[in-house]
């Protein structure tokens, strides 16, 4: 069985690094971006209510950002959930 390596003073400075780095693009993106012309268009072409199950829909907004974070970043319909879930950043960008 292989040992578990404790992550050290740097990889701790560099995760915190990349955060923020990460936290500061998601915060210029949200300011640069013009929320209200994207919910238009958005409103056009989707229509919201309930899911098969009878709960309420994700917010349209929610769903762009998170299509926007699949292409910058490669992942999956799964992948781009459990990200939001655990990353702040993903997750402060989402709202």
């Amino acid at each position: 069985m292989g040992s578990v390596r404790q992550p050290t003073l740097a990889d701790s400075i560099c995760d915190l690094r990349s955060r923020k780095i990460k936290r500061t693009f998601f915060t210029q993106i949200n300011t640069l971006l013009d929320q209200a012309p994207i919910i238009g268009v958005i409103k056009k072409h989707c229509t919201k209510g309930k899911n098969a199950s009878g709960k309420p829909s994700y917010s349209r907004l929610l769903l762009f950002k998170t299509s926007l974070l699949q292409t910058w970043y490669g992942l999956s319909d799964h992948e781009v959930e459990d990200r939001v879930n655990d990353s702040i950043s993903f997750s402060y960008f989402c709202g």
